[in-house]
C-alpha cells in the first residue's frame, strides 16, 4: 500500500483499496514506506486523453524527503497556475470566472454578473484589458471611486465582491468602500393593505398581492407556484421563476435551503385562490409594474411589491410569534432583513408613542 497526494488534500479511499493521504497543511504531504525500505509520495496530476490517471512519483531514502520533494513540486504547480492566470487579462479571467460558477449559481446571480462584466469592459476598458499581474490595489480603487459617482454603496459592493474573487490571491486589496446608507423603508400599514386589497380585487394582481402580504412569499415564488403545491391551508414552495441568461423566465429551485419551504396559509387566502382557480400569468417584472399602477391609480402611499413581506413580518413580530418562525416562514437565513425592518416599524411607531406620553403629561398641567 501506498499514499497517494491530492492537490486539494482531501484523504480518500480508492476502489484499489489505496488510501488517498492527505496533506496536513498547505506545506505538507504524508510519504508511505515501500517494503524496499523507501518512502513514496505520489501525486494525482489529472487524467490523459483516455481518462485514465496520471501520477508522479517522489522516492527518496527518508520520510522526511519524500515528503519535501512532493510539497515542493505541488507548490510548483500551484505557483504556474498562478503564474498563468496572472498573464491573463483581466477581462478574460473574468469571463473564465463567470463561466465557472455559471453551473453552481442561479441565473439571476450570472445574469447580474454578465451585467457587471458588460459594464466594467465599456466604462473601465483600459483596467479590463491590462493583465493581472500589471494591476494593482490602487488600480482597483481608481474603478470602485468611479463607480460610486453614479451608483449607490451596495451596487457598488457587488462589483467590488466580483472584481476581488477573480484577483483572488494575485492582489492585496484595501479598498475603501462608500459608506452604506440604511434603505428608506416603508412598512404598510393595515390601513394600506386593506386598501390595496380592495384595489386588486379580481385582478390578475390579486392572488400575488395576498400571497406576498399574508404569507411571506417573494415575487419569483408566487410567479413559481402551481395549485399542486398548495394542499389544504399548506403551500410548499419550492419553485422560483427568474430570467436567465437568454432573457427567457425559467422556473428554477430555491438558490438556498431556507427558500424550500412549507408555510400555513391563512384559510380566507386559499380559499379565495379556490374561487379564483389559479395563481398569476404575470412574471415577477410584470407584477412590479402593475403593483406601481395600482398604487397610483388608487392613492396608496409608495412601496415595494417586496414591502408586503416586511408588513407580513411586522405584524407577526408584533403579534409576539418568535423570529425564529418568522424566518422559517419566510424564507430567511438569518434575521438581519428582520432587524432592518422591525427598525424601521419600530421608528414610525416612536412619534405615536410619543405623542401619547405627551398627550398624559399635558393632561397633567
Amino acid at each position: 500500500m501506498h499514499f497517494i497526494i491530492f492537490p486539494g488534500g482531501l484523504q480518500r479511499k480508492h476502489m484499489s483499496g489505496h488510501f488517498y493521504a492527505k496533506k496536513e497543511d498547505d506545506t505538507m504531504a504524508t510519504a508511505k514506506k515501500l517494503p524496499s525500505g523507501s518512502w513514496r509520495c505520489l501525486i494525482y496530476t489529472g487524467n490523459d486523453k483516455n481518462g485514465k490517471r496520471q501520477y508522479k512519483s517522489f522516492t527518496a531514502d527518508t520520510k522526511r524527503e519524500a515528503e519535501y520533494l512532493a510539497t515542493q513540486y505541488m507548490i510548483s504547480l500551484e505557483e504556474h497556475k498562478k503564474q498563468k492566470k496572472s498573464d491573463s487579462l483581466f477581462s478574460d479571467a473574468l469571463s473564465q470566472y463567470i463561466e465557472s460558477k455559471t453551473p453552481v449559481l442561479s441565473p439571476s446571480t450570472i445574469r447580474g454578473y454578465r451585467n457587471i462584466e458588460t459594464i466594467l469592459n465599456r466604462e473601465f476598458a483600459s483596467f479590463c484589458h491590462t493583465k493581472i499581474s500589471d494591476l494593482s490595489s490602487d488600480d482597483v480603487q481608481d474603478v470602485i471611486n468611479s463607480l460610486t459617482k453614479s451608483r449607490a454603496p451596495k451596487t457598488v459592493r457587488n462589483y467590488h465582491g466580483l472584481i476581488s474573487a477573480v484577483l483572488g490571491d494575485y492582489i492585496n486589496l484595501d479598498t475603501s468602500m462608500p459608506q452604506s446608507i440604511e434603505p428608506d423603508l416603508y412598512i404598510p400599514t393595515d390601513k394600506d393593505i386593506k386598501a390595496l386589497v380592495a384595489s386588486v380585487r379580481d385582478t390578475e394582481l390579486e392572488v400575488p398581492v395576498l400571497l406576498a402580504a399574508f404569507c411571506l412569499m417573494r415575487r419569483g415564488e408566487i410567479c413559481g407556484l402551481s395549485l399542486r403545491d398548495i394542499d389544504g391551508t399548506t403551500i410548499h414552495i419550492h419553485h422560483s421563476l427568474v430570467l436567465g441568461e437568454d432573457k427567457e423566465w425559467h422556473l428554477k429551485a430555491p438558490k438556498t435551503e431556507s427558500s424550500d419551504r412549507y408555510i400555513t396559509a391563512p384559510q380566507f387566502v386559499v380559499d379565495r385562490i379556490a374561487e379564483i382557480g389559479h395563481i398569476t400569468s404575470l412574471n415577477p417584472h410584470s407584477i412590479t409594474i402593475m403593483f406601481q399602477r395600482v398604487l397610483d391609480r388608487n392613492n396608496i402611499p409608495h412601496f415595494r411589491f417586496h414591502d408586503l413581506r416586511h408588513y407580513s413580518a411586522s405584524i407577526r413580530h408584533a403579534l409576539g410569534i418568535p423570529d425564529a418562525y418568522i424566518m422559517a416562514d419566510g424564507g430567511w437565513s438569518s434575521d438581519k432583513v428582520l432587524k432592518k425592518v422591525y427598525r424601521h416599524a419600530m421608528s414610525d411607531r416612536r412619534k405615536e408613542m410619543a405623542d401619547k406620553a405627551n398627550q398624559h403629561f399635558d393632561s397633567m398641567f
